[in-house]
């Protein structure tokens, strides 16, 4: 049984992502933590209801939509941390930046404390006037040191490696649950996941491009990965899925990726030849680096072309976080299309053949993502200092890349509140923004709205190749902005909050360390239940367990309700958990509280056991040190404490700064403007990783607020600004178009067809094209494929329908059965004669007895195998004598039964993998090695082929030898190589036949 639920997107025009599978046995499997710019609590209610029942988590896109709500559930449902979590290592660490991006940018993602639990709080401390709805008291966001520990929880895993993944402590059994990752495009490490469950085989493949892009591959439907070209059938492991989890949304126009680039760049370059600044509103992690790598190469294009216009326009990338995804974007290459790997390669090759010239002043061209032109600005200050340069001195051209594309948060909200007065300035909007009726549109959805409405006019460009696109004029609209700022509490405020979070730390000190004691609360209640019944009749094992769990679960409720415990509530642990308290009645008590509280440490362990202190097992002289260094680190933190308040020099503070490695007063690290050049290459930096050097935007620094540190509240405020800019919109979010979506889904073939992650309409238009297709490639006047179109929170049964027959075998035929096991599995070929039920009548010898007295016993009473079988069946009603019955082939029909096997095929049941090929292999003392994808060489004379177009094809060919004795050799030695090609030959069949069933041909 397979059932879905979307959690998240389903029929809507959220582009959150969260998906709930649960499989047979209660294996639940959650896809996606992704959230949305309202970042609504609200919506995660669900999830956390449905985190302690979890079996794993997978992660598709380092995106906002699908994974920016993973470190909040990880801080605030404590059962998150210890669900297995699944994703390639692009999505860890770009998923990593990007969610310290969104925490550093908006106090929004750290949500509200319900009105509810402060009510509470605040009518039993009196202070009902500070915690009134107006008032929204923050949580406490994770910090970035939270944020890095929560990711690098994640298992990372690789394209096309199948895994057999470890379950949550709370998840029954996966019974050999395997998933594999699949490229999906669109950004980088984006997954397909293929889910193999016992007969349910899953592909889950949202947000997927199939089309190759400046830097990402397309999907791996076809094979071809890392922009390979692939063949026209889909793999082997993704046809046929028993279910297709596929998102519907897909781009109102699609245009080549040539023209898409071309309409980019007319557009930047109309705006800048008249001295206008260019606004691109990007996320902070995937497709920006699609963005920033193609403004970067037609940068440097233009400018060796001595384009004027490109030359005096300055280019920008901000993002808080950028550097870092940039960096991680250098060290993974390898993921990306093979034209980049190919770039890269060409530079290395010229670094080195650089370096081994003597000339002095010769400088290496930039790699593919060593930017020449494209500066990287991270601080507020370095923004304002931009855009005041524009206000002050002579108006300069500039395009500035800026996060989030919802503009709600991020420094492209600020960049638009500086440029939306000026009519030169453009805003060109790369994505369809989210739209949410309940919540307020945000600014990036209004200038989609506006740009569609095209209500002030339209400003009609054409590009060098003659298409046509639009500019829609603003029209001096007024446009309304929300301004989040986080404020320290004051007074009964104050109050309130300390009393909330202390109400909090107690009950959650009270469950985590009173867990021993609810998990000993069903053994209490039956010891007492046993001390209570000596002399009353005890019910079953089954019922005593339920009462306990009962009572139990109702005691922790219990707890969870009450602000404050009483002493009562404690019990015998009032003696470890108040202080001085040392007595304690245990008179007429029972269960735990007749006997001494003990503190018990639980041990933490991993697969590899118990988990070990490394400081507590130093020598005496390395226990020593260690002590010296903590009170040189205490005796600098007084130093620095002794220098609060006291003037200090400009240069002490860099230079101190600097000198910790970024822990002082300057706490950003101070980056090398300059490239690390080769012997010969010190005066040659006209670059740097991070854009041109030589400005002064380095040196710039915010200014650190100190009540962002402590309890704070959401104070919201609203500005108007004029809009007079013009808005353009160039469809940059590499979604996969309609006509991909009804030429593969034909390709791949699934049983039934789940479509989640678009609008209402455009689901239900493609679910009605997907019928009428298959409809029309169908013989029958039915659809050969279910659709199913869930909505949030509703759950829909994806399982296959499976025919099953039941028959009762004959005991000579079970006698005759000969079994092959493969991968686990038993398989045996049965041909026999079918007889209704009623008919079976077993063999009798000539002169025996008792046989006519056997048979009247088996008529009489049904045999316990029977039994077994007729209660599987569809009808349990079903008897023995019902049962139809599989008999030996009587002797009159064998020998036409034998002619018909003979012309029959034999065939080979299951799945050869080389990886188990070579392993096999080399233990049976043979040298096996994989030479490229799919093929593997055993002797240097055996090459064994696996061909997934083909589906999973195997040939195998070896080297082939002159019949005659070759001048210079003898003819033995010639004997003995044919001898060693000819084992190693039948030594790598046998060892395949090993591992397939042969049964015969039908």
């Amino acid at each position: 049984m397979f059932s879905f639920c979307p959690l998240q997107g389903a029929l809507s025009d959220s582009s959150a992502s969260q998906s709930l599978l649960e499989l047979d046995g209660g294996v639940k499997i959650l896809i996606d933590v992704g959230w949305d710019e309202t970042f609504d609590v609200e919506k995660l209610k669900e999830l956390g209801k449905q985190a302690p029942t979890l079996s794993l988590i997978l992660l598709t896109h380092a995106t906002v939509p699908h994974l920016a709500a993973y470190a909040h559930c990880c801080k605030h449902f404590p059962p998150f941390q210890r669900i297995p979590v699944y994703a390639t290592r692009p999505v860890i660490d770009l998923g990593r930046t990007l969610t310290q991006d969104l925490y550093a940018s908006t106090p929004l993602a750290a949500t509200t404390i319900s009105s509810t639990s402060l009510a509470e709080v605040s009518y039993a401390s009196g202070y009902s006037q500070a915690a009134s709805a107006d008032n929204t008291f923050l949580l406490q966001p994770p910090t970035p040191e939270e944020i890095t520990k929560y990711f690098s929880l994640i298992q990372p895993l690789k394209y096309s490696q199948p895994h057999q993944p470890l379950p949550s402590p709370f998840s029954p059994p996966l019974n050999g649950l395997t998933i594999t990752a699949y490229n999906s495009g669109r950004t980088l490490g984006g997954t397909i996941w293929h889910i193999q469950h016992g007969l349910e085989s899953i592909v889950y493949a949202v947000d997927w491009n199939q089309a190759r892009e400046n830097v990402f591959a397309g999907a791996a439907w076809l094979g071809g990965n890392h922009g390979g070209a692939g063949g026209t059938q889909v793999i082997e492991q993704l046809r046929k899925p028993t279910a297709l989890v596929c998102s519907s949304r897909t781009p109102d126009a699609t245009l080549s990726r040539a023209k898409r680039d071309e309409q980019l760049m007319e557009s930047i370059k109309l705006c800048i030849a008249r001295g206008g600044t260019v606004l691109i509103p990007v996320d902070s992690s995937a497709r920006v680096l699609e963005l920033s790598y193609l403004l970067e190469h037609a940068w440097r294009k233009e400018v060796a072309k001595d384009n004027d216009v490109f030359k005096s326009a300055k280019l920008f990338l901000a993002g808080r976080t950028i550097s870092s995804t940039m960096k991680n974007a250098r060290s993974m290459l390898e993921w990306m299309d093979d034209s980049i790997i190919r770039e890269f390669e060409a530079f290395a090759d010229e670094s080195r053949r650089n370096h081994r010239r003597d000339e002095g002043n010769h400088q290496t061209g930039p790699g593919p993502f060593d930017f020449k032109y494209l500066r990287l600005l991270e601080r507020k200050a370095q923004i304002e200092k931009i855009l005041q340069q524009s206000e002050d001195t002579e108006p300069r051209a500039k395009v500035i890349l800026a996060s989030d594309t919802s503009l709600d948060w991020g420094f492209s909200k600020d960049i638009l509140k500086s440029i939306a007065a000026d009519a030169r300035n453009l805003v060109i909007l790369t994505e369809k923004p989210n739209f949410e009726p309940n919540h307020k549109p945000s600014i990036a959805r209004t200038l989609w709205e506006w740009w569609k409405e095209r209500r002030d006019g339209v400003a009609t460009e054409r590009t060098s190749n003659g298409d046509t696109f639009e500019q829609v004029y603003a029209g001096n609209r007024e446009l309304e902005i929300e301004i989040a700022e986080r404020k320290g509490l004051e007074g009964d405020e104050l109050n309130v909050y300390q009393q909330w979070l202390a109400t909090q730390r107690q009950l959650q000190a009270t469950l985590q360390s009173g867990g021993t004691t609810i998990l000993e609360a069903p053994g209490d209640v039956l010891d007492d239940a046993d001390t209570d019944t000596d002399t009353e009749s005890e019910g079953s094992d089954t019922e005593q367990q339920g009462k306990a769990l009962n009572i139990a679960t109702t005691m922790a409720q219990a707890s969870r309700k009450k602000v404050v415990l009483r002493d009562e509530d404690l019990g015998v642990t009032i003696l470890i958990k108040k202080e001085n308290v040392y007595d304690f009645n245990v008179r007429s008590k029972k269960g735990r509280d007749r006997m001494f509280p003990v503190a018990m440490r639980r041990r933490r362990t991993d697969e590899f056991g118990e988990l070990i202190r490394p400081e507590d097992y130093l020598r005496a002289e390395e226990r020593e040190d260690a002590e010296n260094q903590e009170a040189g680190q205490v005796n600098t933190n007084n130093q620095e404490l002794e220098g609060l308040g006291k003037k200090r020099k400009w240069e002490d503070v860099g230079t101190a700064g600097r000198g910790r490695g970024g822990s002082g007063p300057n706490k950003r690290p101070h980056h090398n403007d300059r490239r690390r050049l080769s012997a010969g290459e010190t005066d040659a930096a006209p670059f740097s990783e991070n854009g041109p050097a030589g400005d002064d935007l380095s040196d710039l620094e915010d200014e650190e607020d100190e009540t962002l540190n402590g309890p704070a509240k959401l104070v919201v405020t609203k500005e108007t600004i004029p809009v007079r800019l013009r808005i353009a919109f160039v469809d940059f979010s590499g979604l996969h178009d309609k006509r991909s979506l009804t030429m593969l889904i034909p390709l791949i073939q699934p049983r039934k067809l789940v479509l989640v992650a678009g609008g209402k309409d455009e689901t239900l238009a493609l679910a009605s094209d997907v019928k009428k297709l298959f409809t029309a490639q169908s013989t029958g006047t039915e659809s050969a494929i279910e659709v199913l179109t869930p909505a949030v929170g509703t759950t829909v049964d994806a399982s296959v329908d499976t025919n099953a027959w039941v028959l009762k075998l004959a005991d000579p035929l079970v006698k005759g059965l000969k079994w092959q096991n493969v991968r686990g599995l038993g398989i045996v070929t049965v041909t026999g004669l079918l007889l209704p039920g009623g008919e079976f009548q077993p063999p009798r010898s000539a002169g025996d007895g008792d046989a006519a007295k056997r048979q009247k016993l088996e008529d009489s009473s049904e045999t316990p195998t029977s039994t077994a079988l007729a209660k599987t069946g569809t009808n349990t009603s079903l008897t023995t004598t019902s049962l139809p019955t599989l008999d030996l082939v009587p002797p009159t029909l064998v020998s036409s039964l034998s002619v018909r096997s003979q012309a029959a095929q034999p065939l080979h049941v299951g799945e050869l993998r080389l990886a188990d090929l070579r392993r096999a292999m080399l233990s049976a003392g043979h040298k096996a090695e994989f030479r490229g994808e799919g093929t593997l060489l055993i002797d240097d004379v055996v090459v064994v082929r696996k061909s997934t177009a083909q589906g999973g094809r195997v040939e195998l060919e070896s080297v082939g030898l002159p019949s005659d004795t070759m001048p210079g050799t003898t003819s033995g030695g010639l004997l003995d190589a044919a001898m060693k090609v000819g084992g190693t030959f039948y030594a790598v069949k046998k060892k395949i036949y090993e591992g397939l069933a042969v049964v015969a041909g039908a």
